[in-house]
């Protein structure tokens, strides 16, 4: 086989005859060396996750200057507050993704576990094995902390790996690509290891490599997963929307809902897990919506809802003498007359409100309307907390507890390369375990099927 490299643009190339190569061509050496990177021992993999969290930490300057030009770009095209957030890159950032590498290194290897061991007969044994899914292809929005979590779970996990980040971030990606890409393969991993497109166009080539690409895992908006979906043979897997719900019951404790709602709208807002709608029980909605409105303004939230909570919260106001319109009502644009309304990601300081009259009707809406995340239920009652999680479709259904905890770190994942929505392989936050599959082996001595169909021979089974 030939031997291939990168170039100065993170671009294959054909050493013997120094040729550019398209995606297409890289990808089919990926292809051929992905036997390679699935059999790489652990200690190599390990040994490259060291050295790409050493070469972050000697090269952070360079790392920081690059998104200094990404951010300085962002500020020139007026790029919005909550999107600039996630194209920063910088101590509190690198921080983050160094604690998810030694994360990853603190994990067991996720490649051949046995998880069946069956005797079928004496001397015939069945074992399930995990294995590599092989090349991975990630388009991702424009976050960096991204590419290093999703480089370092395929490496880790012993896939090869296409990378498509935001240009958003394209100073910021080919900085930390350059360097996690040297020091995997300075560990002994094969030059097919990792690839990063950098051209939107390339995205359009990578789809068509159905012979090459095993996965593909796209994040960002649903009219985006909608055309990766539409317009390839690969297999997909990933979510489009992130419209999470909290509901709060009429057995919620009050001082646990405000902060965990404020926390889930608030403290991450960017993020798919943020909370975008509120629902409330309308049993306790005129004294508890005006405190929950109160405490929303004063973190900078905008509500958004329909006429019946903009009324209550009017009311509520006006009794308690307010002279002028506070920044916690529902003003009249803001008045949501349908519920296909409620089918929003904002992505904003902006968060959604609609009463419900019970668990049942709250479990209604957020299966229509939401987008199948992660959604949460405020209450006291065991009762309706386990009716909610039962009845909820969605990849994650917590209680008491904000949305933002929906994070393969947080899980202790190590990281993850994204959020599945849907329900075959792998669902919500998708870590080591999300990235491998498995083979069959069978260990015989032998036998043939005839003796087995002829009654000569019969099956034992026995679990070992």
């Amino acid at each position: 086989m030939r031997s291939y490299s990168c170039n100065a643009e993170l671009r294959g190339f054909d050493k013997e005859s120094g040729e550019s190569m398209s995606i297409r061509e890289y990808v089919k050496v990926m292809k051929e060396q992905s036997p390679v990177m699935a059999s790489s021992s652990l200690l190599t993999r390990n040994l490259a996750l060291a050295k790409i969290k050493e070469s972050l930490v000697t090269n952070k300057e360079d790392i920081f200057a690059a998104n200094a030009q990404d951010l300085a770009r962002a500020d020139k095209d007026q790029v919005p507050a909550a999107v600039r957030k996630r194209l920063k890159f910088d101590e509190h950032k690198l921080s983050d993704v160094l604690a998810g590498i030694d994360s990853l290194l603190s994990l067991p290897d996720p490649v051949g576990r046995i998880t069946l061991d069956r005797e079928l007969d004496l001397g015939l044994e069945l074992k399930r094995v995990t294995v590599p899914i092989g090349v991975i292809g990630v388009i991702f929005e424009a976050r960096p902390d991204a590419l290093v979590q999703i480089s370092c779970l395929c490496i880790k996990s012993g896939n090869c790996a296409v990378l498509k980040g935001g240009r958003e971030t394209a100073a910021t990606n080919k900085a930390l690509f350059n360097l996690i890409y040297q020091a995997a393969v300075s560990a002994g991993l094969p030059e097919g290891c990792l690839l990063q497109a950098s051209a939107h166009s390339e995205i359009d080539e990578l789809l068509e490599c159905d012979d090459c690409v095993d996965l593909l895992i796209p994040r960002g908006s649903n009219r985006f997963v909608r055309y990766i979906m539409e317009n390839t043979k690969i297999p997909v897997m990933g979510h489009s929307d992130g419209i999470c719900s909290i509901y709060v019951d009429e057995y919620a404790d009050f001082d646990k809902a405000i902060p965990i709602i404020v926390d889930a709208k608030t403290q991450y807002t960017a993020a798919c897990n943020a909370a975008e709608t509120l629902l409330v029980n309308r049993k306790i909605a005129s004294s508890f919506l005006p405190m929950a409105a109160k405490a929303l303004a004063k973190a900078g939230v905008r509500l958004r809802g329909t006429e019946e909570a903009a009324e209550i919260l009017e009311k509520a106001y006006a009794e308690s003498g307010a002279k002028t319109t506070p920044d916690g009502c529902i003003h009249k644009s803001d008045v949501l007359k349908e519920d296909s309304d409620f089918r929003h990601e904002y992505l904003d300081l902006i968060l959604a409100v609609k009463l419900v009259d019970s668990v049942e009707e709250a479990t209604a809406h957020i299966n229509r309307y939401g987008s199948h995340h992660t959604d949460s239920i405020i209450t006291e009652s065991d009762e309706n907390g386990e009716k909610f999680m039962t009845l909820v479709d969605s990849a994650g259904v917590y209680r008491n507890c904000s949305t933002r905890f929906a994070d393969g770190f947080r899980y202790g994942f190590g990281a993850e390369v994204g959020i599945s929505t849907g329900k075959l392989h792998a669902r919500g936050p998708v870590g080591l375990d999300g990235l491998v599959t498995y083979k069959y082996r069978l260990y015989g001595s032998g036998q043939i099927v005839g003796d087995y169909a002829s009654g000569k021979k019969s099956f034992h089974f026995r679990d070992l």
